[in-house]
């Protein structure tokens, strides 16, 4: 008799990974784009959800058809795919992710109540915050129950406490949209949705969802991807509860929070008048929760990959990785910025290639060519972005489509695609002719 999971397990699954997504820029984020995009709320928030919610989701769902990274990535050279990965993972794991996430977590959720707030107070949290995350990620076969089952419903409570003030009692009208928000909402919003760079993120956790699963005893492939792509769904649904109401906190916001230099002030704001002096408690259990959900996700899916591909135990990774995390978080994350961003920028679109591949694997005629071509490409005209983000000036390249917007591999890797399935096919034809 094969082993299934209840429906409380299958929730907290869900939530888990929804957690996992959810970490202080994607708090942040919304209610500035919701000020900005105004009274083209709707459209603007539509187009931030068709990238910010289906992008992780559709990774998501492509590492459940894949059986995971090596499903992805069978018609690559072994050695890049495993390179690729390491650098996903470093990038997106200690060297900017997680410790950006700790900072955050400090600025927003504890600074604010430290009189005299130094450099002592961010190590002394750094240590605290870290070593709750060290321990909830050593507890991997408790995961889903720590974070699905105890965390998640304390930070979605928390979640929709704000989002029904913000609806009953909004703090002001609805006022007229700025900047690339006037002409262009869907566009604008869907460009900045994409950038969220949760699709990237999503091929982590996935793996981290399948040792979840398998922790609860589920063996069969064809129920580890349903119960995948079911909490998926699951996390996609609350991102966009999250989105929604934050968007519409911001379009609210124009005069109480006029002056708001970042989307992180225009929450505090609106919380301070929603809540009064317990508003501010509401938004670090908020802040503190998501930064910390993350991370554990973080820390669990990089030391889970770093220890299958060497002799040292997820034990001793993700020690390793947590130290390392707490480190970084104080002295050395402006530095790694300025190098992992343009490093996320050019690994995102082969991300996207592999996820974009991987749907359409069964239709391709060469497979291999097809993979390795449109993942060079990708590479390639990745690179431009990611020169761009480091501040070198490629305005040579402008006249490529979705250049100004971060995209400029799209269109090239497409093109590369149908030109590798149009020889691919060619190739198969007279194979068999030959036979």
């Amino acid at each position: 008799m094969k082993k299934t999971l209840k429906v409380t397990d299958i929730l907290a699954l869900g939530f888990m990974t929804f957690a996992f997504f959810l970490g202080a820029g994607n708090i942040i984020f919304p209610p500035q784009a919701g000020q900005q995009a105004g009274e083209n709320l709707i459209p603007a928030m539509l187009g931030f959800l068709s990238t910010g919610v289906s992008l992780p989701l559709i990774a998501i769902i492509a590492v459940a058809l894949a059986g995971g990274w090596k499903g992805l990535t069978r018609d690559l050279p072994s050695k890049v795919a495993t390179l690729l990965a390491v650098l996903i993972f470093i990038v997106i794991g200690p060297a900017f992710a997680a410790p950006r996430a700790g900072l955050v977590a400090y600025e927003m959720g504890v600074k604010p109540f430290i009189a005299d707030a130094g450099q002592l107070s961010l190590t002394i949290f750094s240590i605290v915050f870290f070593a709750i995350a060290l321990f909830l990620s050593r507890s991997r076969g408790n995961l889903v129950d720590l974070v699905g089952k105890f965390l998640t419903p304390i930070l979605f409570l928390a979640l929709v406490a704000l989002a029904v003030a913000v609806v009953v009692n909004p703090q002001d009208a609805i006022e007229a949209a700025k900047g690339d928000y006037v002409d262009m909402p869907f566009l604008k919003g869907f460009v900045e949705g994409y950038n969220t760079l949760d699709a990237v993120a999503a091929l982590l956790f996935g793996m981290v969802i399948v040792d979840a699963v398998r922790s609860k005893g589920i063996t069969d492939e064809v129920a580890t991807r349903k119960y995948l792509i079911s909490a998926g769904l699951i996390a996609a649904a609350g991102l966009a509860f999250v989105y929604i109401s934050l968007f519409y906190l911001g379009a609210t916001s124009g005069v109480i929070a006029a002056s708001a230099a970042n989307g992180g002030d225009i929450l505090a704001i609106y919380v301070a008048a929603l809540f009064g002096p317990a508003g501010q408690i509401i938004l670090s259990l908020i802040v503190l929760l998501a930064c910390l959900t993350t991370v554990v996700g973080l820390l669990t899916a990089c030391s889970e990959y770093f220890s299958s591909l060497t002799n040292w135990s997820y034990e001793k990774w993700v020690t390793l990785l947590a130290v390392i995390c707490c480190v970084v978080a104080n002295v050395g994350l402006n530095q790694l910025i300025t190098i992992s961003l343009p490093a996320l920028f050019a690994l995102y679109p082969i991300a996207m290639a592999l996820v974009m591949l991987t749907f359409i694997r069964r239709w391709l005629p060469n497979p291999v060519l097809s993979y390795r071509v449109v993942m060079i490409v990708a590479l390639s005209f990745s690179l431009i972005d990611a020169a761009k983000v480091a501040g070198f000036d490629v305005s040579a390249f402008r006249i490529i489509p979705l250049f100004d917007y971060g995209m400029a591999w799209l269109l090239p890797t497409t093109i590369a695609l149908v030109i590798t399935c149009v020889i691919g096919g060619k190739v198969a034809q007279q194979t068999r002719q030959t036979a």
